[in-house]
């Protein structure tokens, strides 16, 4: 018989299913960020299920996405611009379709300042802050 999960299991297990599930569907809905959501469910994922993190790690679309991320923090150009775009996109229909209060404008915020932290990552390995990570000596030489 198998022994209960510990309850932090338990709720790293919830949360990383529940993100991988946002990240899923942020996948087809415009304004909806999947980099974040795949990159949390799959910490989430190696606090409580070694599957679905081994599964994570070697799916076509998220696995090079996690080992970009591991290995320096990386999010290619690629997908900087996708997500800028479709940040705008949702932007534009929220400006010429909802009422314009505190909430548009605070979630328009809230893209602008993930936008910004998108664009603050290197693009490859070895580039910006994250750099002497990418070094092949080890840390104490720096």
């Amino acid at each position: 018989m198998n022994r209960p999960r510990k309850p932090s299991q338990l709720f790293f297990a919830l949360l990383a299913y529940t993100s991988l599930a946002i990240g899923l569907i942020a996948l087809v809905v415009p304004g909806l960020p999947t980099t974040e959501f795949i990159l949390f469910a799959a910490w989430a994922a190696t606090r409580s299920s070694p599957r679905l993190s081994a599964w994570l790690e070697r799916h076509r679309l998220f696995g090079p996405m996690l080992h970009n991320w591991r290995n320096g923090k990386v999010i290619p150009r690629r997908a900087k611009v996708g997500g800028t775009i479709s940040m705008l996109g949702c932007a534009a229909m929220m400006w010429l379709m909802l009422a314009h209060g505190w909430p548009m404008y605070l979630a328009m915020a809230g893209m602008g300042l993930g936008n910004l932290w998108i664009w603050s990552r290197p693009e490859t390995r070895g580039e910006g802050a994250c750099s002497r990570w990418g070094a092949k000596r080890p840390p104490t030489q720096f």
